[in-house]
């Protein structure tokens, strides 16, 4: 049993009278030995629970992330700046994720993006973007992370799978499934940045207080380029069917940014989640530039994530940059050159 563990617990599960915050430091301690297996399970899963009933706060949250710096991998740079897409990594379940497709309509334009997760994960165990990715026939899920390095200098397109490149991240995730809640961990991996370069980190989020947490912590740590996306389930997918509710922090101004989808001719009813095999099949049609409910969602997402990413001065030409790629074939070719790289390294390791 860990002491120096049981003190940090104590501190965030005495109740909601005398329960106290910890410090940054405390927090990275704390989620350290966690990672570490330092701390028991008995300890770890009351911790999580005690701290999600507690709530994090955003220094706390800014300590856990430093662990996680501390541990984890990182991509090393590359020339162009890299947008990093940060999704829940415990899935969709109602509506249709376009990530993938966003993400290579942005590697195509010219705009490097980073995206990570795992593999089906409690408490939603929604599809996660590593099915969706091997469905169109990318297998992020066997290459080591010198190979993904490789893959994002050659394509613009990377991706950190948590069971192979974050193995002690893996080992607790069972425990959401043991205490039956999204744990803070859930909230720190929709800000994490497993990149060493300059960074754009896309954080999506469902409640508003998130976004606090987001912003408290991301000043402790100095991170000054991020956008906040009141998205689909959580997701940095804007949504169609709804103003969508934005923050930009560029250097050290934050604007809120609000997007009316009819103004741009884009209000639609949601695309519900389907099979992942008619999940796939419709993305495919996508990529042929095929009209479409989620041609034209994907059409409204790599507009604005364009925008954001400085390649188009305006909106608009943010959405027509995005359908002249797709209709160029551009963005299939895109995908191909990903999966004849992914498939060359696969070769070479079983050689």
């Amino acid at each position: 049993m860990s002491y120096e563990f049981r003190a940090l617990l104590k501190k965030v599960g005495s109740g909601t009278h005398t329960s106290e915050h910890l410090t940054r430091e405390e927090s990275e301690t704390a989620t350290r030995l966690m990672l570490l297996q330092e701390a028991t399970p008995a300890q770890i899963g009351a911790f999580m629970i005690s701290h999600r009933i507690k709530r994090p706060t955003g220094e706390e949250l800014a300590g856990m992330l430093d662990a996680y710096d501390l541990l984890g991998p990182k991509l090393t740079a590359i020339a162009a700046p890299v947008t990093v897409m940060c999704n829940p990594y415990d899935g969709r379940s109602r509506t249709a994720p376009i990530n993938c497709l966003v993400s290579l309509i942005l590697a195509a334009a010219g705009a490097p993006v980073i995206q990570h997760g795992g593999d089906r994960m409690p408490t939603k165990e929604g599809v996660p973007l590593i099915e969706l990715w091997q469905g169109l026939g990318v297998n992020w899920a066997t290459l080591s992370l010198v190979q993904v390095q490789e893959i994002l200098e050659a394509t613009g397109l990377g991706f950190v799978y948590l069971p192979n490149h974050f193995p002690l991240a893996q080992a607790i995730v069972p425990y959401r499934d043991q205490i039956g809640k999204r744990p803070p961990f859930a909230t720190l991996e929709l800000m994490w940045c497993p990149y060493a370069g300059e960074a754009h980190l896309v954080c999506g989020y469902v409640h508003p207080p998130t976004e606090g947490m987001f912003r408290e912590a991301f000043a402790f740590r100095g991170t000054t380029n991020f956008t906040t996306v009141k998205g689909l389930e959580g997701s940095c997918d804007l949504p169609c069917d709804r103003t969508v509710i934005l923050g930009i922090q560029k250097i050290d101004e934050f604007e809120r940014l609000t997007l009316v989808p009819r103004d741009y001719g884009f209000a639609a009813k949601e695309v519900p989640l389907m099979s992942t095999h008619e999940l796939i099949a419709e993305m495919k049609t996508v990529l042929k530039a095929k009209p479409s409910e989620l041609f034209q969602a994907t059409l409204w997402n790599s507009g604005f994530y364009l925008w954001r990413a400085g390649l188009c001065s305006d909106l608009e030409i943010g959405f027509l940059t995005a359908q002249e790629l797709l209709r160029s074939g551009q963005v299939e070719q895109k995908l191909k050159q990903v999966m004849e790289r992914v498939e060359s390294l696969q070769s070479i390791v079983s050689y």
